[in-house]
């Protein structure tokens, strides 16, 4: 049978403070692998993680630009090209009846860049993850608030990362396992 390694802590807030206080106490500590998990939105919570900016904006501006660039290319294409055809006496390349379509897939290709650039910067799907073993995390979408720790983070330490959530007002903390 394989033995069972820690994969990190994971602590229980009873409410928004002392989970934002606890995020920037473990965020000042030096910490680099651990997550915040929450039953809504907290304002601000991102800040008090250290995150930076998502790229996911560019990645939808992008797919929105290769969008429309495909839609202009194959309008102007099958327009010039393809089937040539004069209808009510226009030029081939009529650039004004091509805007809809133009916008349309520049709209739809941003949206599925939105969508699958969500699931990679997420890494999602994620069918399993070791708190997901913690019967207490049950709560999370309910009324409580969690902070995980790694063990691979460097600054991890058993007794002074249980220290340091404690001092940061967990009211429970357990040790999880890979």
């Amino acid at each position: 049978m394989r033995e069972a390694k820690p994969w990190g802590m994971l602590a229980e807030f009873e409410n928004t403070q002392t989970f934002y206080k606890g995020c920037e106490k473990i965020r000042d500590a030096g910490f680099s692998r651990w997550d915040a998990y929450s039953p809504f939105p907290v304002h601000g919570l991102d800040k008090a993680m250290g995150l930076k900016r998502s790229n996911l904006p560019w990645i939808v501006l992008i797919c929105g630009l290769i969008g429309a660039s495909v839609g202009f290319a194959m309008q102007t294409w099958v327009a010039t090209t393809a089937y040539p055809v004069i209808i009510s006496g226009k030029p081939f390349f009529s650039w004004q009846a091509f805007v809809p379509i133009t916008f349309e897939l520049g709209v739809l290709f941003g949206a599925f860049g939105a969508v699958f650039g969500m699931f990679g910067i997420n890494k999602l799907p994620t069918y399993y993850h070791p708190v997901f073993t913690s019967d207490r995390f049950a709560r999370v979408t309910d009324d409580r608030f969690f902070i995980a720790v790694e063990a691979q983070d460097p600054s991890y330490d058993e007794r002074k990362t249980k220290k340091l959530l404690e001092s940061a007002g967990a009211t429970h903390i357990e040790q999880l396992e890979d």
